[in-house]
């Protein structure tokens, strides 16, 4: 290791990236360029990152676990409802954006293509697929009669559509705390578990275009 070289963690990797990022207007083009401004080894970043967009991922990666990390930390949290869990994860995973949302507006709005956009948010997609299909498993295990079970995986499909649809609305949210953006997750959320119960999912042709409706209706 040189001797201007530093001691580094996959946080301090992630924030020496978004403070590069942020203060650069670019992603920088390559790990060398990358390492030298922040003067640290090579070596050391492939540690925990193989590429640039590998780390780009593993940032949408680390919110989803420090908001997983918070929502655990709260001792009632396991005895909520599988609604109040989805409420308090969508409330806490956009707290953890918005603690960082100059960066997460600067990489969406300069990914090259929609198709870039989601490439960075796979990690992220499955991971919050896997945190709803949980959800219904666990309350399937409750309910006796399969007409009364949900459906884990059409369930995930569409709390990652919630997802999506909440992130849009969050980064053109322009209220003060981003109060609309709490009204957006709790009407939507309400709506997708009130759609749950009542009507079969399948039969909405387009999920985004009626979880808006209902959700501003």
């Amino acid at each position: 290791m040189s001797a201007k070289a530093k001691k580094v963690t996959k946080d301090s990797i992630i924030t020496m990236f978004m403070d590069y990022v942020l203060e650069n207007e670019k992603l920088p083009k390559t790990v060398y360029k990358f390492c030298k401004v922040n003067a640290i080894e090579e070596s050391d970043f492939y540690l925990y990152f193989g590429s640039i967009e590998a780390l780009k991922k593993g940032i949408w990666n680390t919110f989803y676990e420090n908001t997983v990390n918070v929502i655990e930390k709260n001792k009632e949290y396991h005895d909520f409802t599988n609604r109040d869990k989805m409420l308090t994860f969508f409330y806490t995973f956009f707290e953890v954006l918005t603690l960082n949302r100059s960066y997460v507006l600067f990489v969406m709005e300069n990914a090259p293509s929609p198709l870039k956009n989601m490439e960075q948010l796979k990690g992220l997609r499955k991971n919050i697929k896997e945190f709803a299909k949980v959800l219904i498993a666990n309350g399937n295990q409750n309910k006796s009669s399969k007409l009364t079970k949900h459906n884990p995986q059409l369930f995930s499909e569409g709390a990652w559509l919630q997802t999506m649809f909440l992130l849009n609305f969050w980064k053109s949210d322009d209220s003060a705390g981003f109060e609309k953006t709490d009204v957006a997750i709790e009407k939507s959320v309400n709506t997708i578990f009130d759609v749950f119960d009542n009507t079969p999912l399948e039969n909405i042709l387009d999920f985004g275009k009626f979880l808006y409706k209902e959700t501003f209706a």
